[in-house]
């Protein structure tokens, strides 16, 4: 099936990323983020679970100063009682204040992201990319600047089928200068793996660059959750710093 397993090999260049979709057995839901980054500042960053989520941390305090740290360390995914919440950026914290017991996906991402726009780092203007877990469903949501600098929002239910997921990405692949961004509806893709370890170990595989490329990746994690016990959560963690 085109534009499933392998899309990921095809961005030399996605900024950070967000999937949500389901293996091809079991009653899991999956959620991968990814962050690749171009900048010293933005590889110097590693996924750390925390504080009930996973969160964005420096490797190196006075090399990350280098960059803006608000938009560079925050907590990539949150955990509650009745869902998770996903995104790049501090809004996550918004998301899961939403999340409650059989609340719509689509509505949580557009009430918590009411008050946030795009990124301010001109001239980019990168997108801010949101996702949610809620009573079961699934939603994605993109936060894009206009031509006349208005906030483009986006709001898509993830229907989860078995063996499929759907990305959302801060931009839209090429390494260029300036980075085009994110556009048009998530892309879909084929869901590997069996558990987060396998997801997150495939996900990784398929962002390295090919063989005269730069490798731009940073980070990958893979949660897995159940419907009925969201909270109850498989993780798995892959910090290129830490590979050997």
């Amino acid at each position: 099936m085109e534009g499933t397993t392998g899309l990921l090999t095809k961005l030399e260049y996605p900024g950070r990323l967000i999937v949500i979709g389901a293996p091809r057995e079991g009653m899991r839901l999956g959620v991968i983020y990814a962050i690749t980054g171009r900048s010293p500042s933005s590889q110097a960053r590693k996924l750390v679970r925390r504080d009930n989520g996973i969160w964005v941390q420096p490797t190196d305090e006075a090399t990350l100063r280098t960059g803006n740290v608000d938009l560079l360390v925050y907590p990539a995914f949150l955990f509650a009682p009745s869902g998770l919440a996903v995104s790049n950026g501090k809004q996550t914290a918004d998301v899961r204040t939403g999340l409650a017991a059989g609340a719509d996906p689509v509505a949580v991402l557009s009430r918590a992201l009411s008050a946030w726009d795009f990124e301010p780092d001109a001239p980019i203007f990168t997108p801010r990319i949101s996702g949610c877990l809620a009573g079961g469903r699934a939603a994605l949501s993109v936060l894009r600047r206009g031509p006349s600098g208005e906030t483009l929002r986006s709001y898509f239910e993830v229907g989860a089928r078995p063996g499929e997921g759907r990305l959302v990405s801060t931009y839209e692949g090429p390494n260029a200068d300036p980075l085009p961004v994110f556009a048009g509806d998530p892309r879909r893709l084929g869901w590997v793996g069996a558990t987060a370890e396998e997801t997150a170990e495939a996900a990784y595989a398929e962002l390295a660059p090919g063989p005269t490329g730069k490798d731009f990746r940073v980070a990958v994690a893979c949660v897995f959750a159940s419907p009925d016990k969201p909270d109850d959560v498989d993780v798995r963690i892959i910090n290129r710093h830490e590979r050997t």
